[in-house]
C-alpha cells in the first residue's frame, strides 16, 4: 500500500493511482452506455464501436424428392408462416442439399463405372440470389447454397463510424416476404464397354433442408485498453 509520501514523490505510484482512477471511472460509464444500447437502438454519433453478433437459423422445410434428368423442383416460402425471435433480423436463406447415385445397369458382365451427375441449387429472395452445384461423382455428395443481404464487415470493432451507419450496413430491411429455392438435376450414364450390359440414369434422389439465416447484434462503445 502506498503512503501519502509515496504518492507525492514516487512516479510509479502516481501512474498506478492514475490507472486505478481511470478504470474506476471509465468502466461503469462504459457498461452503462453499452447496456443502454444493447437493444440495438441507435443514436450515437461518429466514434469507435464494438459490434457483437450471434447467428441463428429458422427451419422452413425439409424432405427428399426424386428429380428427373433435366427437371427442376421449385419451392416458395413466406416469412409470415414462421416466428422470428425478438431482436433478430432475417439476413439470408440457406439451402442444404445431399444426394446419392441412382444409376442403373442391366445385362451381364458389367464392368463400367457410374458417371457423375450434377445437382444445382439456387436460393433467392427479392433481388438477392445465389447458385451452387455439386456432383455425386458416382457415389454420394452434398453442398450448401446460401444467399445473404447484409455486410459482415460491419461486425466486430468499427472505427470512426456512426451507429446509424453500422445499422444500415447490417439491417437492410430486406428479409420479409417470399423466399424461393430451386433444385435441378443433370444426370449422366457411365460408359459400359461390355456389349451385354447397358447403363441408364433418369435422375437423382435429392434431400434438402431450407432455413432462414438470422442475425442478432448489439452495439457498444469501444474502448481500446491495449496501451494502458
Amino acid at each position: 500500500m502506498y503512503t501519502l509520501d509515496d504518492l507525492m514523490e514516487n512516479r510509479d505510484a502516481q501512474i498506478t493511482l492514475a490507472c486505478i482512477a481511470f478504470f474506476v471511472l471509465a468502466f461503469p460509464a462504459y457498461f452503462y452506455v453499452a447496456a443502454g444500447n444493447a437493444d440495438g437502438t441507435l443514436s450515437g454519433g461518429v466514434a469507435d464501436y464494438q459490434v457483437n453478433s450471434e447467428m441463428a437459423y429458422v427451419f422452413l422445410d425439409a424432405g427428399s424428392e426424386s428429380i428427373a434428368d433435366g427437371d427442376t423442383l421449385s419451392m416458395m416460402f413466406n416469412t409470415d408462416a414462421v416466428d422470428i425471435p425478438d431482436q433478430h433480423i432475417i439476413v439470408g436463406l440457406r439451402l442444404n442439399l445431399s444426394y446419392t447415385e441412382d444409376e442403373a445397369q442391366s445385362g451381364v458382365g458389367c464392368i463400367g463405372d457410374a458417371a457423375p451427375d450434377t445437382i444445382t441449387g439456387t436460393a433467392s429472395h427479392d433481388i438477392y440470389n445465389a447458385t451452387g452445384e455439386g456432383q455425386n461423382s458416382g457415389g454420394s455428395g452434398e453442398h450448401t447454397v446460401q444467399v445473404e443481404w447484409y455486410n459482415a464487415s460491419y461486425l466486430g470493432v468499427q472505427e470512426n463510424k456512426s451507429m446509424a451507419e453500422i445499422e444500415a450496413g447490417l439491417n437492410w430491411g430486406a428479409g420479409v416476404g417470399d423466399h424461393t429455392v430451386t433444385i435441378s438435376v443433370e444426370a449422366a450414364a457411365g460408359n459400359e464397354p461390355i456389349p451385354t450390359c447397358s447403363r441408364s440414369d433418369g435422375g437423382e434422389e435429392v434431400s434438402y433442408n431450407v432455413e432462414l439465416v438470422l442475425l442478432k447484434y448489439t452495439i457498444a462503445p469501444y474502448i481500446d485498453t491495449s496501451d494502458i
